[in-house]
């Protein structure tokens, strides 16, 4: 499947619409006030995003148009709840609302049939988990959740086991021109996980709200090598402008994050 090219769904994604943020808050604003056309043109217009993050799940070979369409019911979910009172965008707080329902999809249709008894216990345990994690420091042990909820910790043990997804070791990760990277590939890659990806989104976020100037520092000065001297005299300032505009994004970084 060719993304961008092709109709997923019934839905051209080469014609899916796009949102300033400007216009984004606006449809935010009237979608809480009741307006259903600007919910759905709210909707309509991050449907990019779904397609981007569907793609991360293309090496388990499920059907691209049935998690296309558990994604738009997260971002469905995230548009009617998100908190318009936060200093947040919308797609930051989407990304794991949609990633959480298509996980939830791939989960409950695992390809191993799991007893229901079982997978009760498996989100019984997933439940005290989360509620254990609000009231501590560190993640819970297994001993803790199964204290929680009045079971063995075999069971508890078993359960969660139960309802892991199998993977391939030769499934295909990212492939692009014959070269193709497999979840062999990255067994020992600690960089991979969930939770880095979602800081990275984070990341490209708040550089977005920077200004085009800081922008440029940030984007020349670390991902492009150059130092602020080397900066300066492309853009025609001082270093030491360079250095307080550098100083000011990444507070205003730190800020957003």
């Amino acid at each position: 499947m060719y993304y961008n090219k092709v109709e997923i769904c019934g839905v051209n994604t080469s014609r899916l619409p796009t949102l300033t943020s400007a216009e984004k808050k606006e449809l935010l604003r009237l979608t809480k006030n009741g307006d259903m056309e600007a919910r759905e043109r709210l909707i309509d217009g991050n449907l990019r995003l779904v397609l981007s993050i569907i793609q991360r799940f293309s090496g388990r070979h499920e059907n691209m148009d049935d998690l296309f369409q558990v994604g738009c019911i997260g971002l469905i979910k995230a548009v009617d709840n998100f908190n318009t009172e936060l200093d947040v965008e919308l797609s930051t707080y989407a990304v794991p609302m949609i990633i959480g329902e298509i996980r939830r999809y791939l989960r409950d249709n695992n390809t191993i049939r799991v007893s229901r008894s079982v997978r009760d216990l498996a989100y019984r345990a997933l439940a005290a988990k989360e509620k254990l994690s609000m009231t501590s420091d560190g993640e819970p042990t297994v001993e803790e959740i199964a204290r929680e909820i009045g079971e063995k910790v075999s069971d508890v043990t078993h359960a969660l086991e139960a309802i892991i997804e199998p993977v391939s070791l030769y499934d295909t990760v990212w492939g692009e021109g014959g070269d193709s990277i497999y979840v062999i590939d990255q067994i020992s890659d600690v960089n991979s996980s969930d939770d880095a990806w979602l800081e990275d989104i984070a990341l490209r976020e708040a550089i977005k709200k920077l200004g085009d100037k800081e922008r440029t520092i940030i984007s020349r000065r670390f991902y492009g090598g150059k130092t602020q001297m080397e900066i300066a005299e492309e853009i025609g300032i001082s270093q030491a402008q360079v250095s307080r505009l550098e100083k000011d994004a990444f507070e205003r970084i730190r800020k957003n994050l």
